[in-house]
């Protein structure tokens, strides 16, 4: 009777130990979902994926990976067979990406959404779609990291070329033309700066009122000498005109004396004309003084070039 008690007991606890045994596989398969094949084509690496790897959808898992093996009609292309569950919406703008976790660097299936075309795409057991891999984003350094590194050789090679012995040289050359120039060109500064000195000086405030003063009186200066010139020209036309008369009395004894006088007349109206017009060209005379006449021929300082 113990035996058999015995017995009893081992066999309800075997058959206890299977049923959690089934129910912890159910548990950890996630349950028993529909799902459908599909196929990820690529010609890229794909090394660090395996069978039964993950397949993710924007993150979540939606599936595994069933079968990887070499196109057969088109050995450069890599077929992997992943399967679906069937509740993903899968569109023909559905992209697949490797994509490796974490720091196990264990590598999944990544499927995206381009959102270029939004039909569903239809599962077919018999013939699975097919989905196109875009590179990751391993693949994008790598590739862009070879570009960089080519365009950098290129770029030495040409600085290389560049900077040969000659052109070195001629760049030294300039250097030291570029030095030498700087060293000629700093007395020229100095002098420059030490003329705008002066300028500034004689340029102050107290010149500058008093040569607006004194342009502002060569105005009303000039148009009275204007008037007075007139009325001499007047003058003289009509003395001339007494002088020439032969029938007016006493005329002819005052001739030589009036022709003296003319001319006295005429000379004095030159010579104010000639202020007049020295004047008007050079108003800041009336502050500074007139302008220097240049030494003329015998006299020192003379240059028959026309300067001093």
């Amino acid at each position: 009777m113990e035996n058999k008690s015995h017995a009893f007991a081992a066999g309800l606890f075997a058959l206890l130990l299977g049923l959690a045994a089934i129910l912890a596989v159910y548990w950890l398969g996630g349950g028993r979902e529909e799902a459908h094949d599909y196929i990820v084509v690529t010609k890229q690496n794909i090394g660090g994926l395996n069978p039964q790897a993950q397949v993710r959808y924007r993150g979540i898992r939606v599936g595994k990976v069933s079968d990887i093996r070499l196109d057969p009609d088109d050995y450069s292309n890599i077929l992997i067979t992943i399967s679906v569950n069937d509740n993903v919406p899968l569109t023909t703008g559905t992209v697949a990406k490797l994509n490796y976790q974490g720091v196990t660097g264990l590598a999944h299936i990544l499927l995206l959404e381009t959102g270029k075309d939004s039909s569903p795409l239809e599962p077919n057991d018999d013939a699975p779609p097919r989905i196109t891999m875009i590179p990751s984003l391993l693949d994008e350094l790598g590739e862009t990291g070879a570009a960089t590194l080519k365009q950098a050789r290129q770029l030495m090679i040409s600085a290389n070329a560049l900077l040969n012995e000659e052109n070195r040289a001629h760049l030294t050359a300039t250097l030291a033309n570029l030095d030498s120039a700087s060293a000629n060109l700093k007395p020229a500064l100095e002098n420059l700066n030490a003329t705008l000195v002066q300028v500034r000086k004689v340029l102050d405030d107290r010149n500058v009122k008093h040569l607006s003063q004194a342009a502002g009186e060569v105005g009303p200066l000039l148009a009275e000498s204007r008037v007075l010139i007139g009325k001499m020209q007047t003058a003289t036309d009509k003395l001339d005109l007494a002088i020439g008369d032969a029938s007016a009395g006493g005329t002819s004894a005052l001739m030589p004396r009036l022709n003296e006088l003319a001319q006295d007349f005429s000379l004095t109206s030159r010579q104010l004309s000639r202020v007049l017009r020295i004047l008007e060209d050079t108003p800041q005379g009336l502050v500074f003084g007139a302008p220097s006449q240049a030494p003329g021929p015998g006299e020192a300082g003379f240059n028959p070039a026309g300067g001093q």
